[in-house]
């Protein structure tokens, strides 16, 4: 049997694995200490969002350890957040209802468009110039 819960997040190209062990709520992001890998607090208050929904007293009981790769800051702390959410519905299926209404168990599928031929951008023409 083993002794973790493993759950993937992605958030644009951005994609993390989260471990959920039992212990007393340390959280590692590619062996590091969280507060040091998310300087910004924005971020980091994006990555806990899970457990502000369900209640910090379950942080205290789990550590996570997370591996995260690709894309920005941003979107590795939305990653992750998507990652924590669906581990923490496996960990405890009651959690699903509170998650789900809160809109983080939906994978947010947006991309960046890709660059066409011919175009400046994805849409971005080059300028007419009629003379």
């Amino acid at each position: 049997m083993k002794n973790y819960i493993y759950s993937t997040g992605r958030r644009k190209t951005s994609s993390a694995r989260v471990f959920i062990y039992s212990g007393e709520g340390k959280v590692f992001v590619n062996k590091l200490k969280f507060e040091k890998y998310f300087v910004s607090e924005m971020n980091r208050l994006i990555v806990l969002k899970p457990f502000k929904i369900v209640g910090d007293v379950v942080l205290k009981d789990i550590d996570i350890y997370v591996t995260v790769s690709g894309g920005g800051i941003c979107g590795q702390a939305s990653a992750i957040c998507h990652g924590i959410s669906r581990s923490l519905i496996k960990y405890n299926n009651d959690f699903s209802f509170l998650l789900k209404s809160n809109g983080l168990i939906t994978r947010d599928s947006r991309k960046v468009e890709r660059k066409k031929f011919g175009f400046k951008k994805s849409r971005r023409k080059p300028q007419f110039s009629k003379r």
